[in-house]
């Protein structure tokens, strides 16, 4: 994104060529006629005040994320909450829904859905708690647990086609930042 901003910036072809018509006849030399301006659809597009936003430019990586994300793991047909859901109960014994829910910061009716499509996919099974027998434990299935292991390689795959512009170093920073914005009150 930065060449492309710091192309933007720079004057256009008939800006150029005015400047350097000018000091062409302060040299005494002809000028030729200036340029004909470049039809609107050929200009670059002044975007120089979005780009400065951090929310503008969030969103710019986050629509780069989503497509890689669904070029890696399409195949798995998993929308990004399902494969954080997933990753989630995989990591935590004895995980809820309401507990879940709260982590993905997703709304209990459309987390409802949510399991409910994993479930029919013989991904997750929900099994009552032997201490409180209100409560249900969200589990992987063995299907659910090969699919992670398999989505999950790819899904590392992503991260290092989508951030190889970063060292090691920026990456770190960046997703420290990032859980600092997403954690602040």
């Amino acid at each position: 994104m930065p060449a492309r901003a710091s192309a933007r910036r720079r004057s256009s072809p008939p800006a150029r060529a005015d400047a350097l018509s000018a000091a062409a006849g302060a040299a005494g030399a002809v000028t030729p006629e200036p340029a004909a301006a470049a039809p609107a659809s050929e200009r670059s597009l002044d975007d120089m005040r979005l780009t400065r936003l951090l929310g503008y430019n969030l969103s710019r990586a986050d629509i780069r994320l989503r497509k890689y994300f669904s070029n890696y793991l399409g195949t798995f047909s998993l929308r990004p909450a399902e494969y954080s859901a997933l990753v989630l109960i995989g990591d935590n014994e004895r995980l809820n829904q309401k507990r879940l829910g709260e982590a993905l910061d997703i709304s209990p009716p459309n987390l409802a859905v949510l399991l409910d499509k994993l479930t029919e996919r013989g991904l997750v099974v929900r099994v009552r708690s032997e201490q409180d027998r209100r409560a249900q434990h969200l589990h992987l299935t063995r299907a659910g647990r090969a699919l992670l292991t398999r989505a999950e390689a790819s899904a590392t795959r992503m991260e290092a086609a989508v951030f190889a512009v970063l060292s090691p170093g920026e990456r770190a920073l960046l997703i420290e930042l990032l859980q600092k914005v997403a954690s602040a009150p």
